[in-house]
């Protein structure tokens, strides 16, 4: 019988998850946990100390993503406290810092270094890769103005990134700054704010589309492959020809890219301040010893610039992924910051400079795991129960392995042999023990190393040769299996 027919099934009843809301099994969950302690240990040999704040906030300490009265969920979660002001959960981890950081005033001492690691959860529209809830993993500087702060928190984004694993030449560090952005668009005399922003959109899609496609979306406007028409920024032909040069400044090296910027932004007021802000980052970033191939300034970078007020930073990762498709795919940004120094001020009215540096952690995770480098799960030694009328023998070896220190089970239920084995490759087991008629009668155990056997038995090409060889498998004394099982499962971590 359907649903529809059946009027007492309703939508209550259908299990179901909500949009952007993933659910984590084990593997996840290790990776992701792996990544945080990974992360956060660089973080604190910086000397940055860690705050936890509530997942809610008030919803008017979220700043720019504060809903207003008729929409109290435009952008975040928000339900009503019963004094009738308005909670979200928080939308990242640096709104409730500035909070934080307002509400402690000058007892805090400045600069304040903390780091911080949690879910955020965002009302948008939920998509691939898309979530409403993810982890984030955050390092801030609060009451540090210099841009040597702003570059400690670049290098130590790199240090966080090798120390997850990535090589050289696997990701980089974009860095770029609002004020010499700004100095381009003054040169072109782009004063009206609707044209500012189409100008940074444009420059926002170089990597996608190009020096050609990018001209055409700061002139006249472009058409694309589905016949859709987007408006451009109208500049003239001189006006686009020094956007792209701007924005085409990257070279391999830092000393050339500054002297190309120079060239081609940096004669307004806005542009040499701009020039000022990067050089001194790149004379810090080469005193902390951040790696050219880790760190690149880029002046095509231009995300984020409603929110930070100076330099601004975006961590790529560079490697690639063959899709089912065939095609060719980048894993794209999987973090970034920059300076905001008015976020404390909307609190106090006082100025606070403020750094900061975030690694998305679920992105990151899902990245690994897609290049095939996820955390490796370490499941349970499975003790099969061969006696199905007395279980007893097995839950006393699965105990007396968890005594020694092993993480360990026995199997529950009446099945054979072959199901409990496939249970334990379910469970991503390390190996199995058995003990049968035989083995209790010789006084042995038999241990099966899951993970040997299944390479050699690659080679073996009949049933036959595969029951004479029991690849990986071993017979030992009952006294020695902790030994022997504390053997395998340290060979394969």
């Amino acid at each position: 019988m359907s649903d529809k027919a059946n009027p007492a099934a309703s939508a209550k009843d259908i299990a179901r998850k909500p949009r952007g809301f993933p659910d984590r099994r084990e593997g996840l969950i290790h990776a992701q946990a792996r990544l945080v302690e990974t992360v956060t240990g660089v973080y604190r040999q910086w000397g940055f100390e860690a705050l936890e704040t509530s997942a809610f906030e008030y919803a008017d300490a979220l700043g720019k993503f504060l809903p207003d009265a008729d929409r109290p969920n435009a952008g975040v979660f928000a339900i009503q406290d019963d004094d009738e002001q308005w909670m979200a959960l928080r939308y990242d981890l640096t709104a409730p810092l500035a909070r934080f950081v307002a509400e402690q005033g000058q007892g805090l001492g400045r600069p304040f270094r903390r780091y911080a690691a949690g879910p955020v959860w965002r009302n948008e529209k939920p998509g691939p890769g898309r979530f409403r809830e993810f982890w984030q993993c955050d390092a801030d500087t609060v009451g540090a103005p210099g841009f040597h702060a702003d570059a400690e928190m670049i290098a130590m984004g790199a240090e966080a990134l090798r120390a997850i694993g990535m090589k050289p030449g696997e990701f980089v560090i974009r860095v770029n700054t609002r004020r010499l952005l700004n100095g381009v668009l003054d040169s072109v005399g782009a004063e009206n704010a609707g044209t500012r922003l189409a100008i940074l959109r444009a420059l926002d899609k170089l990597d996608r589309l190009g020096a050609s496609g990018v001209a055409d979306l700061l002139g006249a406007g472009r058409k694309d492959e589905s016949g859709d028409f987007t408006k451009g920024a109208g500049l003239d032909a001189a006006a686009v020809k020094r956007v792209l040069a701007f924005a085409e400044a990257g070279a391999a090296t830092r000393a050339v890219t500054l002297a190309n910027l120079a060239k081609a932004a940096g004669f307004t007021e806005e542009g040499k301040a701009g020039l000022a802000e990067l050089e001194a980052i790149a004379l810090a970033l080469e005193a902390l010893g951040a790696p050219e191939d880790d760190v690149k300034i880029d002046p095509s970078v231009v995300r984020g610039l409603e929110y930070y007020t100076g330099p601004v930073f975006e961590a790529e990762l560079l490697r690639e992924v063959t899709g089912e498709d065939g095609k060719t795919y980048r894993i794209g940004s999987i973090g970034g910051g920059g300076r905001y120094d008015d976020l404390v001020a909307r609190f106090t009215g006082e100025t606070v400079p403020a750094t900061g540096f975030s690694i998305g952690i679920s992105r990151l995770a899902a990245a690994l795991a897609i290049l095939g480098e996820g955390a490796k799960l370490d499941g349970p030694v499975v003790v099969l129960n061969l006696d199905k009328d007395n279980p007893g023998l097995a839950l006393g070896l699965a105990a007396e392995l968890r005594r020694a220190g092993l993480r360990a089970e026995a199997y529950m239920g009446a099945s054979g042999m072959r199901p409990q084995m496939k249970y334990a490759d379910r469970r991503a087991s390390p190996a199995v023990v058995i003990v049968g008629g035989d083995e209790v009668a010789k006084g042995t155990v038999t241990i099966k190393d899951l993970e040997m056997g299944a390479l050699k038995a690659q080679a073996i090409t009949s049933n036959e040769e595969y029951r004479e060889a029991r690849p990986g498998q071993i017979e030992v004394p009952r006294d020695q299996m902790v030994a022997a099982v504390r053997a395998i499962v340290e060979a394969q971590t």
